[in-house]
């Protein structure tokens, strides 16, 4: 795993860029990510290109040895281009222009935007592409961030309306597969379907879904027109963007098709305090992040860069954006590398070289302070460089558990989610915490990507979202000779949300012989024991079949039914009835488990296992372990790393 950094050269004198560089290649640094918001210095008035400055940047860092990621500057129109052509601002939900002033200030959909963008990247690259110390490119940067994948321009009307056309073909097939009866919705025409906006009421979800599939596509076109100029002009180097965490306002597989390495970026401590509806988990983790947002994040982008994947900005110290920025606890940035370590990262950077002493990010820290003296992240890193430098790189098996995500059923389950304190995306983490609480490794795969050959070397299948199952998904699991857990609302709805023919699980049906006839979502002062002491949460399903339950909620509803190794859980669990939910289907698919403490995490690489300890207890490990990195005792924030001792 090599280490890198964000470094913006146009925010200091030029005199401390050399400087800059040996500093950066003395701490272990081998990879630099520059540019991706520099159109203003790039091209200050339109055609008046400045590119010498970037040059002398670029020499300068490469004559220290480091590879460069050089971004495309899009994420970031200048003024003057704006104020050339206001129609590129993307538009809000009430009709408001979302102005200049920050960034990621553009529409998708604006053709004419576009071209600006081909524009400025054919420059950049032909001026850039053959350097020899630009290895990788990356394109814009975090899209969608500040809820800016959606915009409801003119652009972005006229564009809808034509994807409705191509994916319809007639207006009376949109109007049935949206259900537009309902409520005299119906349309006679393409040209009068207007944006999912601004009306009395609930908008009919068939249509949000249309538009979010849309805007999505949207994404992924953009993208492909900066790939497909990059690997013109400048052949043989890959490929990246940087995708964010807890964030499903698009879907990411589309995008990644086109792209060779997926990246993210990792602000544990942010993620918790700005997303966590839980007051428990922000306080018992507030200095270390939840031990299972930067695991879960980690698994989701090795599948989206199909095993090839970066952290391109990581948390070195308190942030800037979240409700509250507190400090990481001591230890928490090697903790950290070493987490990315563990999943298969190739490359670990931290966000950023040296923090700004102005504009929006002057309280974000750096690994140096605005003066240039280290800050404290820089010891640990220096720790971490020797300790990477003793351990062997293995490859990352297969993990024994495989989860199904699916970014389309989070935004359906988003879309109608009938019950207030229902989040999709937090169910979705709390299976995985269920699982790797037991010391067990997951994957995570994606329903359209799925065949025989991808299950094989499972024995635990979970379909954790998966609320609109495509046909395909079902064949393949019919053939898959491992268990499956099937959760609730799977298979609730088809493809054009509407609730199945033969009612949900729908076409799962074929795998377990139930039907959900009625479900309720629960206040949270509702908690429902069942006879066999587990305790469902805000969401229940009334089952009809056959199957005998495995147990009964004392209402006489059935609480989770299996035929065979197939088994359909119908509730929400709170956290210690699904962590023993999962332990034990893990004990019947024949997976060794480890019971981990509420803090501490095990991840195996290859013939490596880590412990990642994020307290708040001491954590005691097994003493006969050969240690490479820490030992058997384990305070909050210490790494451990072992070899596996053959028999």
């Amino acid at each position: 795993m090599k280490l890198g950094v964000c470094y913006y050269p146009e925010h200091w004198p030029e005199q401390n860029w050399a400087d800059d560089a040996r500093r950066m290649k003395a701490l272990g640094i081998e990879v630099v990510r520059i540019a991706e918001f520099a159109w203003s210095r790039l091209e200050p008035a339109r055609g008046e290109f400045h590119f010498d400055w970037l040059h002398r940047a670029i020499d300068t860092l490469h004559a220290e040895g480091l590879e460069l990621v050089l971004g495309t500057p899009t994420a970031t129109p200048p003024k003057w281009l704006i104020d050339q052509h206001p129609s590129i601002l993307a538009v809000d939900e009430n009709g408001q222009t979302r102005g200049f002033g920050s960034r990621r200030h553009y529409c998708f959909s604006s053709t004419l935007y576009r071209q600006e963008c081909a524009r400025i990247v054919e420059a950049v690259a032909r001026e850039f592409g053959q350097h020899p110390g630009i290895s990788t490119w990356q394109t814009d940067n975090e899209y969608g961030c500040h809820s800016t994948i959606v915009s409801y321009s003119q652009d972005a009307l006229q564009a809808f309306r034509l994807w409705c056309q191509q994916r319809y073909d007639t207006i009376d097939n949109l109007n049935r597969a949206w259900g537009n009866v309902f409520w005299s919705m119906e349309y006679t025409g393409f040209d009068q379907i207007p944006l999912p906006c601004g009306a009395v009421t609930e908008l009919n979800p068939a249509h949000r879904l249309a538009f979010w599939r849309f805007s999505s596509d949207q994404v992924a076109s953009f993208n492909r027109l900066q790939v497909d100029l990059l690997r013109r002009l400048s052949p043989g180097r890959d490929i990246l963007h940087n995708y964010m965490g807890n964030f499903t306002e698009f879907d990411h597989t589309t995008t990644a098709a086109d792209l060779d390495i997926a990246t993210w970026d990792n602000y544990p401590l942010g993620f918790l305090d700005r997303d966590s509806a839980d007051l428990d988990d922000q306080q018992k983790w507030f200095r270390t992040g939840h031990p299972d947002s930067s695991a879960f994040h980690h698994d989701l982008y090795r599948s989206l860069g199909r095993g090839r994947w970066w952290v391109i900005e990581q948390q070195p110290g308190p942030v800037n954006w979240a409700p509250h920025n507190p400090s990481p606890l001591d230890g928490m940035v090697r903790l950290w590398a070493w987490e990315a370590f563990a999943h298969g990262a190739e490359v670990m950077s931290w966000f950023r070289w040296r923090q700004a002493p102005f504009a929006q990010e002057q309280m974000h820290t750096g690994l140096l302070l605005p003066d240039g003296s280290e800050d404290s992240a820089c010891d640990e890193i220096r720790q971490l460089t020797s300790e990477l430098a003793t351990v062997e790189h293995s490859n990352v098996e297969p993990a024994p558990v495989a989860l199904i995500f699916d970014y389309a059923a989070d935004q359906m389950l988003r879309i109608q989610p009938q019950g207030q304190n229902y989040g999709p995306l937090e169910w979705v983490l709390q299976q995985y915490t269920a699982i790797r609480r037991s010391g067990v490794n997951v994957d995570i795969l994606f329903p359209h990507q799925i065949n025989d050959a991808t299950l094989q070397p499972y024995q635990l299948v979970l379909l954790a979202n998966s609320m609109a199952v495509p046909d395909s998904l079902v064949t393949h699991l019919q053939h898959f000779d491992g268990h499956l857990v099937i959760g609730p609302r799977c298979g609730s709805k088809t493809d054009e949300y509407q609730i199945p023919p033969d009612l949900p699980p729908g076409a799962l049906q074929k795998l377990i012989p139930l039907r959900v006839t009625r479900v309720e979502s629960l206040p949270d002062f509702a908690n429902l024991q069942s006879d066999d002491g587990f305790c469902a949460i805000r969401w229940r399903e009334k089952v009809s079949t056959d199957l005998l339950p495995v147990g009964k909620f004392t209402d006489d509803w059935g609480f989770y039914y299996r035929s065979g190794d197939c088994h359909y859980l119908n509730c929400c669990l709170d956290t210690d009835s699904l962590q023993r939910f999962f332990r034990e289907r893990l004990q019947d698919a024949g997976i060794e488990t480890t019971a981990c403490s509420t803090g501490l995490r095990i991840r195996q690489r290859g013939s490596l296992y880590f412990a990642f300890n994020y307290g708040p207890e001491v954590a005691h490990l097994d003493s006969g372990n050969r240690y490479l990195v820490g030992n058997c005792v384990l305070h909050p924030a210490e790494v451990a790393v072992w070899q596996h001792q053959a028999d």
